[in-house]
């Protein structure tokens, strides 16, 4: 087995490309979830700040077609559902544009840590992928992956099992953790999440003014 190089933390936004996951429906919240409000600005606008500050070459993954401006969106596999598709459309995307990792980011998760590339980076050990994980609970769609996992794709979708967490068993991975408290992880699923999210952002503000 071939062990990786995992990217040179001094130029990890060359040497990765991020995608934002925001191909779901979001029925919970009564659809269109990417461009729901959050403080005066999208869900999908604050994940891409977010995966500005982790790469260089950031696309949107989406079911349809949409105009982001230079922003590039790219479309899941129609023969494909859920992360996982987005999964395989990031990774063509990662390669095309000549980088050899990929960052996963999901557009409803608005406190996502800011060292999030280093640590994952940190933690591969020689394993194609890196999850995040805040307590006990794993977050595969927050996770790095070697584009060489693309190549093994196709063998895992013919299994019924087509999670994310499944497909990073099936090549190997390894676990960066986080405290929970608060959650940077914390997911936006409905609008009671949104109003707690609120609150939360509101507490940070609150301790960050303390602090200083």
């Amino acid at each position: 087995m071939v062990t990786l190089r995992p990217p040179d933390l001094a130029k990890a936004d060359r040497a990765t490309a991020c995608v934002v996951i925001a191909g779901g429906e979001g029925r919970r919240m009564g659809g269109n979830k990417p461009f729901r409000l959050f403080a005066g600005k999208s869900l999908l606008e604050r994940a891409l700040r977010q995966a500005a500050n982790f790469s260089n070459l950031v696309a949107v993954v989406m079911r349809d077609t949409l105009d982001l401006g230079d922003i590039p969106v790219i479309l899941d596999p129609p023969d494909m559902a859920g992360p996982l598709a987005g999964l395989a459309t990031g990774l063509d995307f990662a390669r095309r544009g000549g980088r050899e990792w990929l960052l996963t980011i999901p557009c409803d998760m608005p406190f996502l840590p800011g060292d999030l590339l280093v640590k994952l980076a940190n933690a591969l050990d020689g394993e194609a992928v890196a999850l995040a994980a805040s307590g006990c609970r794993p977050h595969p769609v927050c996770a790095l992956w070697h584009t060489s996992t693309c190549d093994a794709l196709a063998g895992f979708c013919e299994r019924s099992d087509r999670s994310l967490h499944g497909f990073a068993e099936h090549v190997g991975f390894a676990t960066a953790r986080w405290g929970n408290a608060p959650d940077p992880f914390f997911n936006v699923n409905c609008s009671e999440d949104l109003a707690a999210a609120a609150r939360m952002l509101m507490q940070r503000r609150v301790r960050e003014e303390w602090v200083a």
